[in-house]
């Protein structure tokens, strides 16, 4: 399928850059819906709050791809490693992605890069140990 090599966190990568630039009074901190919690508590939710949110779901299923070993393993490791680089270079060098929703989408991408490869070095590990036995076994 064309979506397992593409780093699914490009999409949230990329909405953040098109609400940041083609809307310069966008801001993330500003709050979308209010909720009286059951504790009593107030609960405000803001688009920076969503965007985080829903960035960590997409981890979850970049953790899932890591999982599997497949040819495109080594390639969406080497896009989402790319797609680190550059969100790393924006956020140190252009002043409007200066906030804590792009940090904090920069973290999710480091940890899809660090967990994809820790992922996919395990499950390798496995692979190799099976066949190892498997090997034994039938000699």
């Amino acid at each position: 399928m064309f979506v397992l090599g593409v780093p699914l966190l490009i999409f949230p990568f990329a909405l953040y850059n098109i609400l940041v630039f083609l809307m310069p009074t966008f801001t993330w901190t500003g709050e979308l819906w209010h909720f009286r919690m059951m504790s009593g508590g107030e609960w405000g939710i803001t688009p920076g709050d969503i965007m985080i949110a829903g960035s960590i779901v997409i981890l979850l299923i970049e953790m899932l791809k890591a999982a599997q070993m497949s040819r495109r393993t080594f390639i969406d490791h080497l896009l989402s490693m790319i797609l680190f680089i550059g969100m790393l270079v924006e956020f140190l060098m252009v002043k409007q992605v200066a906030s804590t929703t792009f940090f904090l989408l920069l973290v999710i991408s480091f940890v899809d890069v660090a967990g994809g490869f820790a992922v996919s070095l395990r499950a390798a590990q496995r692979d190799i140990s099976v066949e190892g036995v498997e090997n034994v076994h039938s000699s």
